[in-house]
């Protein structure tokens, strides 16, 4: 098969989709790789490393995608990219379509066929291609909200975990999954007093025997969550629905009630975010402000790691590309979870899921 990996081309979206020792095992079993040029630039890879692995560099998007019939991306493609997709490409990327209703349906019209890594689904419910990112993405979130408590920055100038005779900081995380627990170790290790929120008793169980006592477990209610929300220095959302829009949790009368100079970040701003009113920013301006309260809503957060994120998500992705190259959409029918990737398929949604988040037409998987 004919792969494709192009330069991403978000707001400093430095990540790329596929490693040299990604390249190296597909070349090896007779696939073509065609990376654009310097596509991996921002993960400290060099063209040079690229083609010693075996692909063959093409120097723009166009190419790439003419060239190309599974299309390995990061991130979502934006507009332009969109009108390069066509039927005969299967795209492989993270999607977030329950929040983007115009980019489902400009997939939808590419006539492509669009699997998401964040819809694919193990049985015991574990999302194996956005673990890693969310791994990242949570403990980062506890390193952007502490950078943007100092006070040139806008925030209380309170340190994290403060210094004998001094109180530390209050960290409130809603969400115990992957994002909020990775969070939690990053505000735990830093000292600082960390609660941790989730509907899930068997999960707060989990998180209470894991940190042994060094933060505090709390059945999240809404009344429960407002109350420790107004209290906090810090706010990590965490809570991830498999396929649809985040929950609305924190709401604007809530966020006026807060500390003046406290920090949100709302990592599950890819899906819609839980904060009220709050729409994506980009990591060149990530900040929105209300009422002076700090709201970090960048979609994409493990973007400004990418040295760790791009190694990180081809040994998620590997095996699943592999499949994809060997044996082309066919493979979704051996691969429940890989079925599960499947968003849109011969012109319409076909993830019930995603399809009712959009208020659209859904058809079953063929």
């Amino acid at each position: 098969m004919k792969i494709g990996v192009p330069k991403e081309i978000l707001d400093q979206e430095y990540r790329v989709a596929l490693t040299p020792a990604g390249v190296f095992a597909l070349t090896d079993q007779g696939h073509k790789v065609y990376i654009e040029n310097n596509a991996g630039l921002g993960s400290s890879i060099s063209n040079d490393d690229y083609v010693a692995a075996g692909a063959q560099i093409l120097k723009d998007l166009q190419e790439v995608f003419s060239s190309s019939e599974l299309i390995l991306k990061v991130k979502q493609p934006l507009e332009n990219e969109c009108k390069l997709l066509k039927p005969n490409h299967l795209l492989f990327t993270y999607l977030h379509l329950a929040a983007d209703k115009n980019l489902a349906s400009n997939l939808c019209k590419s006539g492509a066929t669009c699997i998401a890594y964040e819809t694919i689904e193990l049985p015991n419910g574990a999302l194996p291609l956005l673990t890693p990112m969310s791994e990242i993405a949570g403990r980062m979130s506890v390193q952007i909200g502490a950078h943007h408590l100092e006070k040139f920055f806008g925030g209380r100038g309170i340190l994290l975990g403060g210094v004998p005779g001094v109180e530390p900081a209050s960290v409130v995380i809603i969400g115990g999954g992957t994002v909020g627990i990775n969070a939690a170790k990053m505000a735990v290790g830093l000292g600082a007093k960390v609660v941790i929120l989730d509907n899930n008793l068997n999960r707060l169980r989990e998180l209470d025997d894991y940190f042994n006592g060094r933060l505090q477990t709390v059945y999240s209610t809404q009344h429960k969550l407002a109350e420790l929300v107004q209290k906090a220095d810090l706010v990590v959302t965490a809570v991830l629905v498999a396929g649809a829009k985040a929950p609305r949790l924190i709401t604007k009368d809530v966020i006026l009630k807060m500390k003046a100079g406290s920090v949100v970040v709302d990592v599950a701003i890819d899906q819609g975010g839980c904060v009220e009113g709050v729409k994506p920013t980009k990591h060149s301006s990530p900040i929105t402000k209300i009422n002076d309260v700090s709201i970090y809503a960048v979609p994409n957060i493990p973007g400004a790691v990418p040295i760790t994120s791009t190694s990180a998500l081809t040994n998620a992705t590997l095996p699943y590309v592999l499949k994809l190259a060997n044996y082309g959409y066919k493979a979704v029918y051996d691969d429940l979870p890989l079925a599960k990737g499947v968003n849109v398929h011969n012109g319409t949604l076909v993830h019930e899921v995603v399809a009712h988040a959009l208020e659209m037409e859904c058809s079953s998987l063929k």
